[in-house]
């Protein structure tokens, strides 16, 4: 009996295992005989193989592998195991009759007769295909997952088991955290987080609000392998089985220690420019106050020093006077703080050497800070030098040293030290309005009871003061801020309750040579006959400047502004002096009216006077060029010098340009012709000065200033020095006596338009030269 018959005969007997392998379309099951030729063919081995039944019924088995298996003997190898052990299953790729390619599940079973022997083979094939391109999709999308988790460097990623042991770590998270994954891979994650953190249960707290509401999100400081901290922004997701069951934690940490950085820095910026801004406003009301304060100042002392010539003799009636005067002095102080801090104080500037300033001082602060506290001054080598105005840093250094003293009433150290210092672009961009560069710093630090952080943020605010009632204005630090702010540099103060304070004042690095600094030397009182032409709007002031002048020998003519003053200018009368306020109400400005009234009068001097400067005359805190400023409130004596020194100027002036138009210079040659140094600011004076001397056969020099005028000596052999008495940032009887001590055989000449300056030339052993002096004057001098 055939294999068709013997496996027909039991069949026969119920029909229904037929008719129910036949029904199946999803399965190829067909029958293979003894040596795998195929010998039946059901509508599901059709279906997904495309043969038909009489197509492949009688071929061998093996024609569904791929060319590679065959080659392989992988169809006879699956028939020997399946007889050997009594199946054979495998997945791999098959063949359709088209030649295309899907991937089978199959089963061969042998069968045996009833002796044992095995006479065919079952064979269940199934296409999987589709479960096949559905589970590599998913692997491909998992190792694409897994690579991009790997891959990324900027995040944390990692798994956590239930009880918070770390699972998975990935590149990120050995970037940022330090650790590898042998290293970290079964340890609580915990470990991580600060002691503090730790202490106040956060780890525990995380992991319970991630199983409870499935996220957990938070900000806070983690901890590096190194023991460093970062500041993190960490999400925990629970990760649940089908039935909802956590099977452990997604971890993601990103450091965010930039960012805070970032908005730290962000919102100490913003802070320092509402600060800056208020302080600007701050400034500017001080400034207006400061104004009108100086005016009732002025009108004060002017009546007070006509008040003193008519109680001259009267012992009582002087002592009072001299008191009342005191107190004006005390107010200008007040309001010249005002100024400082209002950054609206004419600064002048000259470049010094902090460290050689601070030594100068040393027995004016020691005297001030008293016995009881210990006093150091540390200056750094190599100090650069700084542009600064000498007086009011003396001031801003007094005022720190007594605000240290007076924070320390039972004794402490007080420190001054001075040194090199860059502020980067860092720091610039975290403290509004500092630019990066070099710096000379100045330090004043106290041992006293410090300052909290809110008293900190007010200390500049003038009238602000931690002091009893009457110990204090509150203007010393606004002052110090005023001069800083105006100087161009920058000011911080570091202090804390119990611990001291200090500040730290930052001056732009100056390139320049030093400059020599030196009190000015007052010269006696005199007045004149010429006329002057008063323009004030406050009419006190006014009528109180008219007396000053009138005191004096002055004609003085006045206008209320500088429309007015116009009218008098046009009317054709004869004006010497133009003696204006800055701040005035009205169309025309000051500086306007002093233009156009030097247009009209081409010989007309001109004065400002001002208690409040604004940016008319002052642009950077300095006078503008050729300008002459008298601050109110000014003395008796002040207003006479400056009044002497602006006509004799102007007179010169006059002189210097009638001579090069007439060209009355001296013809002859000078019998020995000598080496001469003219120093004088006035640029038509000195050149005028110079051609004079250069026609008389002398070698002329020539400077500006003091500064210049001591470089010029010290690099040549010079045999006469005239010099003009108001020199900018250093005077000329400083210069004079400067170079005095250089030199005894220096020819010394002092040109001024004030005789006071007698006294000064005798000093000296100088000859005094009168302005305004034409060229015979000067062949006189100097022979």
């Amino acid at each position: 009996m055939n294999l068709e018959n013997r496996l027909e005969a039991p069949a026969s007997d119920d029909g229904r295992y037929r008719l129910l392998v036949d029904a199946i379309t999803d399965y190829a099951i067909y029958m293979l005989d003894a040596k795998g030729i195929v010998s039946s063919w059901n509508p599901g081995a059709a279906r997904f193989k495309g043969y038909e039944a009489d197509e492949i019924i009688g071929r061998h088995f093996s024609q569904f592998y791929t060319d590679e298996e065959r080659k392989a003997g992988i169809p006879d190898l699956a028939l020997k195991v399946a007889a050997s052990e009594g199946r054979f299953e495998r997945e791999g790729w098959r063949l359709r009759k088209d030649g295309t390619r899907f991937w089978a599940h199959v089963v061969i079973d042998p069968i045996r007769s009833p002796s044992g022997e095995t006479i065919g083979y079952a064979k269940v094939t199934r296409d999987l295909t589709e479960r096949r391109a559905a589970e590599e999709a998913l692997r491909r999308s998992q190792e694409q997952f897994r690579l991009l988790v790997q891959g990324v460097t900027d995040y944390a990623i990692f798994m956590l088991d239930p009880e918070g042991n770390v699972a998975s770590w990935n590149a990120g998270a050995q970037h940022i955290k330090g650790y590898a994954p042998e290293e970290i891979i079964g340890s609580h994650f915990s470990r991580f987080y600060t002691s503090e953190d730790l202490a106040e249960g956060v780890p525990t707290r995380g992991l319970a609000t991630a199983a409870r509401d499935g996220r957990w999100e938070a900000e806070g400081l983690r901890k590096r392998k190194d023991g460093s901290t970062f500041w993190a922004h960490v999400v925990i997701d629970a990760i649940r089985d089908e039935d909802g069951k956590i099977i452990g934690f997604a971890k993601v940490t990103r450091d965010i220690t930039e960012r805070k950085e970032a908005e730290q820095s962000l919102q100490q910026a913003q802070a320092a420019l509402a600060q800056a801004q208020k302080m600007e406003a701050l400034g500017q009301l001080t400034g207006g106050v400061a104004h009108d304060f100086n005016n009732l100042l002025q009108v004060i002392s002017s009546n007070l020093h006509l008040a003193a010539k008519d109680v001259a003799g009267n012992p009582r009636a002087e002592v009072r006077i001299q008191n009342a005067l005191a107190g004006v002095s005390r107010g200008a102080r007040l309001a010249q703080q005002l100024l400082a801090f209002g950054r609206r104080q004419a600064l002048e500037p000259k470049v010094i050497n902090v460290g050689r300033f601070v030594r100068g001082m040393d027995d004016m602060l020691r005297r001030t800070i008293g016995a009881d506290i210990e006093f150091e001054i540390s200056i750094a080598g190599g100090l650069w030098n700084t542009l600064l105005d000498p007086n009011q840093v003396e001031n801003a250094l007094l005022n720190l040293a007594i605000n240290g003293r007076d924070a320390m009433p039972d004794g402490g150290a007080l420190t001054i030290e001075a040194g090199n210092a860059f502020l980067d672009d860092r720091y610039a961009a975290r403290h509004e309005g500092v630019r990066p560069g070099q710096y000379v710093m100045l330090a004043v630090t106290d041992t006293g009871s410090g300052m909290p952080a809110d008293v900190v943020q007010r200390a500049f605010e003038p009238f602000f003061s931690t002091k009893p009632e009457g110990k204090g204005t509150g203007l010393g630090l606004s002052m110090v801020y005023g001069l800083v702010k105006q100087s161009g540099g920058h000011i911080k103060i570091y202090s804390e309750l119990g611990h001291g304070t200090t500040v730290k004042l930052y001056f732009p690095r100056a390139h320049e040579s030093e400059d020599v600094v030196t009190d000015i030397s007052s010269t006696p009182l005199r007045g004149g006959t010429e006329t002057i032409l008063v323009v004030e709007d406050d009419e006190e002031v006014r009528e109180s400047a008219v007396a000053l002048l009138s005191d004096l020998g002055y004609r003085v003519l006045k206008a209320k502004d500088g429309a007015s003053a116009m009218g008098v200018i046009e009317s054709g009368l004869p004006i010497d002096l133009l003696f204006t306020d800055v701040v005035m109400p009205g169309p025309v400005r000051s500086p306007d009216l002093a233009r156009t009234a030097k247009e009209r009068l081409p010989n007309l001097a001109v004065l400002f006077t001002s208690g409040y400067t604004e940016n008319a005359i002052v642009h950077g805190g300095r006078l503008d060029r050729g300008v002459e400023l008298l601050g109110k409130p000014y003395s008796r004596d002040q207003l006479a010098r400056k009044i002497r020194h602006v006509l004799g100027n102007q007179a010169q002036r006059q002189v210097a340009a009638e001579e090069k138009t007439s060209a009355r210079l001296q013809p002859e040659i000078a019998s020995r012709p000598r080496t001469i140094l003219v120093v004088e600011d006035d640029e038509l004076i000195r050149s005028m000065t110079c051609e004079m001397l250069r026609t008389l056969g002398h070698e002329v020099l020539e400077a500006p200033d003091a500064p210049a005028a001591l470089d010029m000596l010290a690099s040549n052999s010079v045999d006469i020095l005239p010099t003009d008495v108001g020199l900018p940032r250093v005077s000329g009887t400083v210069l004079a006596r400067q170079a005095r001590e250089r030199s005894s055989n220096l020819r010394i000449i002092i040109a001024t338009g004030d005789t006071g300056a007698a006294q000064d030339a005798q000093e000296i052993g100088a000859t005094l030269l009168q302005k305004p002096y034409q060229s015979a004057d000067l062949v006189r001098v100097l022979d």
